[in-house]
């Protein structure tokens, strides 16, 4: 039996060794963890899909006191992102959330709401959500759950904007023009703040930009 069964958010995995992964994965109850995935990249395989990128999965897992990585056992999938792929907007919002919850969210500390953040954006954009308002809602969200939340110097519509999205849930949120300018503005705020945070430049933020 494992010593821990979590509802969990894959971010990350890494070769390791022959045919091993290290994983880089988010729990609702206990945070942002890593472990080791044995015999992963065997094509028998006992995870299947549950190790790609965003996959909401039951993760099965055992930690030794004082190990730095989890020992992972088995998957159960929940909810596969797989299906978003082949439209490269969404694909590259999928590398944003994961590079941010990945660079800001701190090992071993719970953060159920930003867990929700999560499911809720990627929910939206299953549901052919507009990209840009995902990204938008997740990085407001993102910046204020993790404690960055800097003082906005940004124009009033997006103001405006910032302050609808702490009010109203996503699905809900009134239809609007999401534009490249409206993302930029954002970016000088927010995604700015963010890299300070981490000391390091977003990669996947010049491909946003770019669409």
């Amino acid at each position: 039996m494992p010593a821990r069964m979590s509802e969990t958010f894959v971010l990350r995995t890494y070769p390791f060794r022959e045919s091993d992964l290290i994983v880089s994965f988010f729990t609702r109850d206990l945070g942002k963890l890593r472990g080791v995935a044995r015999r992963a990249r065997r094509p028998k395989s006992p995870y299947g899909s549950g190790l790609e990128r965003l996959s909401h999965v039951r993760m099965a897992y055992f930690q030794r006191e004082n190990a730095d990585l989890a020992n992972l056992s088995a998957c159960e999938l929940i909810q596969s992102q797989f299906a978003m792929q082949s439209d490269y907007a969404r694909s590259v919002a999928l590398d944003y959330f994961t590079e941010v919850a990945e660079h800001l969210l701190p090992e071993h500390e719970p953060n159920e709401k930003f867990f929700r953040l999560l499911a809720a954006v990627l929910a939206d954009l299953r549901a052919d959500g507009n990209v840009w308002r995902a990204v938008a809602y997740y990085t407001v969200w993102a910046v204020r759950l993790t404690g960055v939340w800097p003082e906005l110097r940004v124009s009033d519509e997006t103001a405006e904007i910032v302050h609808e999205m702490f009010s109203t849930p996503i699905g809900s949120l009134a239809p609007r023009e999401w534009t490249k300018a409206t993302a930029q503005d954002l970016r000088r705020g927010l995604v700015r703040a963010m890299e300070q945070h981490v000391e390091r430049r977003f990669l996947t933020v010049p491909l946003l930009e770019a669409l």
